[in-house]
């Protein structure tokens, strides 16, 4: 026992200190678009023809759907002036699928807290049930990591658990493919009511880069499944998918 004690005191404290200090982040990680409209060429449509999953529009004003993007660079090689580029911030989550468009010259409208009533039930203690609705499971990794001894999801009040019956929210990842349709609509109705509904990852969203594939339903947004909280990204940052979960429950502003 006290050789434990002492291997245990030696290795000292891994968990970051999130979201007191935001933990170092890789140059190579692909933040919010910025889209400059004032550098755009007059007539230039290469952003728009490049994004494989028409996330871009030009008209009436330059927008990016941060619910189809993949950010995977393709408008920014593309782009002849650097108007379109990827920047730093790892804030993306929403409360709305109308929040996730993203204006030139205008912020995200970052996720909004769950409202009184709402905050009182989950607010200190938040069981979540993953579905894997048929993605790659990259999302999933990066929701997974959140339990790991860096992250430590348990400290906020929030647990992810095996069964649907005793979950508070369920975390939707993938396209939710024509397999998956009926497990994720058992799972969501397994769940006891008040629930909430949480829209992880570009194929949670809107179906990804499987957007025009027959197989699936392009998401919860496919099938008409109410969503409480969107975070996009393919995958997105563990960092992103836990700050929109603390803005959810009112413990990061």
């Amino acid at each position: 026992m006290l050789k434990i004690l002492r291997a245990r005191i030696q290795q000292g404290f891994h968990t970051n200190h999130f979201p007191q200090e935001v933990p170092a982040l890789p140059d190579r990680l692909r933040g919010a678009p910025i889209l400059e409209r004032a550098r755009c060429l007059e007539g230039c449509r290469a952003c728009v023809e490049d994004c494989p999953t028409d996330a871009i529009e030009l008209a009436p004003v330059p927008r990016i759907d941060l619910g189809k993007c993949l950010f995977c660079t393709a408008c920014t090689e593309v782009c002849p002036t650097g108007a379109m580029q990827h920047g730093s911030d790892y804030r993306l989550a929403t409360r709305t699928r109308p929040d996730l468009f993203l204006e030139s010259g205008k912020a995200l409208e970052l996720a909004r807290s769950l409202e009184a009533k709402a905050l009182a039930l989950f607010g200190r203690s938040l069981k979540v049930r993953v579905v894997s609705a048929g993605g790659c499971n990259g999302c999933e990794v990066d929701v997974n990591v959140l339990s790991t001894i860096g992250w430590d999801l348990g400290r906020f009040g929030i647990q992810i658990v095996a069964s649907p019956r005793h979950a508070d929210a369920v975390v939707i990842c993938g396209p939710i493919t024509h397999n998956m349709a009926e497990a994720t609509r058992k799972t969501l109705e397994a769940t006891p009511d008040p629930k909430l509904v949480i829209a992880v990852g570009a194929c949670a969203i809107s179906g990804g880069p499987y957007l025009h594939q027959a197989e699936q339903h392009g998401g919860c947004e496919g099938l008409g499944i109410p969503v409480d909280l969107y975070i996009p990204g393919c995958p997105p940052h563990p960092l992103t998918i836990l700050d929109g979960l603390l803005r959810l429950l009112n413990k990061v502003e």
